[in-house]
């Protein structure tokens, strides 16, 4: 067993961990609470949520999470190894699918919604009907990805362990 594979593969396995729980978390609570908000408090709850969220903690979990599973995957290469290479392929491409999603999907509604703000003339009705569906069936493409991408790296961490 090699240290290095073995250290970026549990730094991976975290870093999904948190990436797919934080989306859960959105999942199962932040946007079932803002359903029971008044169209101006949810359109202004995302915002600030939008806001907060462009972080160094959000950003190590998010972009962190496929980069150290590729990183794992190209450690586990080498035959001693490679019998965990198919969990962690997966795990891979079930993060690079929630990396496209929330990129391709989801900020863009995020950035849409903020362009659509003006102060108290905002037709906060309108916005948030264009926003809160798409964007929730997203976040819970997005959220299973990440824990499919979670489960399959513990997968992979549980093979490279019994090698």
């Amino acid at each position: 067993m090699s240290t290095l594979s073995e250290i970026v593969l549990i730094a991976a396995v975290i870093a999904a961990g948190l990436i797919a729980g934080l989306f859960y978390a959105y999942t199962c609570s932040v946007m079932p609470g803002l359903a029971r908000a008044d169209a101006r408090t949810y359109v202004t709850g995302m915002r600030e949520i939008n806001i907060a969220i462009l972080n160094g903690w959000f950003a190590l979990s998010f972009g962190g999470a496929p980069l150290l599973a590729a990183a794992a995957a190209a450690l586990h290469f080498r035959s001693e190894l490679r019998s965990a290479l198919p969990w962690i392929i997966v795990g891979f491409v079930l993060l690079l699918v929630m990396l496209i999603v929330t990129m391709a999907i989801n900020v863009p509604l995020n950035n849409a919604l903020e362009a659509g703000f003006n102060g108290d003339s905002t037709d906060f009705e309108a916005l948030r009907s264009k926003f809160e569906g798409v964007w929730e069936r997203w976040n819970l493409v997005r959220t299973l990805a990440a824990i499919g991408g979670f489960g399959a790296l513990v997968g992979g961490l549980i093979v490279h362990a019994r090698a």
